[in-house]
């Protein structure tokens, strides 16, 4: 299914501020929450779609990314893109989102600030820890580039523990209900002001907001939930990238402690130069030299291209620095839409050393008044001659 552009899901312009994306996110988060829509499988995907668009566009990383390259910036073709990029819960959209709605979002009271849709609550308010996002620096061929990749790598990082699979505690369920927040995750505290009462609700400062204590630590993990260890990771690499460019693979960074939300794999491009070809953008650049005499006579050189080597036949007097253009033989748009051209240009080669007999053949040649114009048919087999030599 191909997804909706970003812009076009919250309602704002390209142009939008941070604080403009932020209500926009807002209210169609109001208008689909599943509290006020219950049982409308439409409206939950409706809610999901706006929490994957603030994701990107309220990240000033991911929201140049994304409106230089579109999803496939956020890793679309390669293994997810941004916030949807792999299955999340409503818990983890409330848990990461929130914060927006004061508290409320998602909080015992469900959406209690905002004329009570529901009740009792989708998350209870507990925090979900997300694991730190992991960088690494791939390196393609030009080959790669040009036809899109799938990559391995083994990674070093924080993985669930399996001795407690994850929940940090002994036994996996050893757990007791925070005392001073009673199993909410967060604590409301009204204070006075010279507008009157003001509440403001906060993370449990007893259990960090996950509104339960582990009673007995996991040994192996120290209760974190989380180790270091290894993982394979595979993601595919779309056609048409480029040097610089940054991919997102959701869900395969750290893990999270408590059972949390993965970070993501950042996976930044580099470019192995090609031995013959040079890269300009989507085009790709051939510098092909000619003798004299191939210029004169005409002559059938072999070019390199990506694929295969092909021919291409230079005319009978050539200029030296023409570009020839074989289209279709660069690489391709990173969104899929056409492909570049390969540009062949055509220098002029000239030997450092000649022979004595070499030098009498091009002072002759120097002396002929059909050098300074078109050959003569006399001149033809002398060209050929110098060709033999050069």
């Amino acid at each position: 299914m191909t997804k909706r552009d970003y812009y076009e899901v919250l309602g704002v312009s390209k142009g939008a501020s941070a604080e403009e994306i932020k209500k926009a996110y807002r209210k169609k988060a109001i208008q689909y929450h599943p509290d006020k829509n219950p049982g409308n499988s439409e409206a939950e995907e409706n809610f999901k779609e706006a929490a994957e668009a603030y994701e990107v566009l309220s990240n000033p990383q991911k929201k140049q990314r994304y409106d230089q390259f579109g999803h496939a910036g956020m890793g679309g073709a390669a293994g997810g893109g941004g916030f949807g990029g792999h299955d999340m819960s409503m818990d983890d959209i409330f848990s990461m989102f929130g914060d927006i709605f004061g508290g409320g979002f998602g909080g015992g009271g469900g959406f209690s600030g905002f004329g009570g849709f529901g009740g009792g609550g989708r998350s209870q308010g507990k925090r979900v820890h997300r694991g730190s996002d992991l960088r690494v620096k791939v390196t393609l061929s030009l080959k790669d580039i040009a036809e899109g990749v799938e990559k391995r790598l083994k990674l070093k990082k924080y993985i669930a523990c399996d001795t407690c699979n994850g929940s940090g505690a002994q036994g996996g369920s050893d757990y007791t209900s925070c005392s001073t927040c009673h199993g909410s995750g967060h604590v409301t505290r009204v204070t006075n002001t010279l507008l009157g009462q003001m509440q403001t609700t906060s993370a449990c400062p007893t259990c960090n907001g996950e509104g339960q204590i582990i009673k007995n630590k996991c040994t192996s993990c120290h209760g974190e939930g989380v180790v270091r260890g290894e993982e394979v990771v595979s993601f595919k690499i779309p056609a048409g990238v480029a040097e610089g460019m940054q991919l997102n693979v959701s869900g395969k960074g750290n893990a999270g402690r408590h059972n949390g939300v993965n970070g993501d794999l950042q996976v930044i491009i580099m470019e192995e130069q090609h031995p013959d070809l040079i890269r300009d953008g989507n085009n790709l650049i051939y510098n092909l030299f000619l003798s004299m005499p191939d210029f004169i006579l005409g002559t059938t050189s072999e070019i390199p291209t990506i694929e295969n080597k092909v021919k291409v036949k230079i005319e009978a007097g050539t200029q030296p620095e023409k570009i020839l253009r074989l289209r279709g033989k660069g690489l391709p748009e990173v969104n899929g839409y056409g492909k570049g051209d390969l540009l062949v240009r055509i220098h002029a080669w000239t030997p450092k050393k000649i022979s004595p007999e070499e030098k009498k053949m091009l002072e002759k040649l120097q002396q002929s008044a059909n050098f300074q114009g078109t050959p003569g048919a006399g001149d033809k087999n002398f060209f050929e001659k110098m060709r033999d030599i050069f």
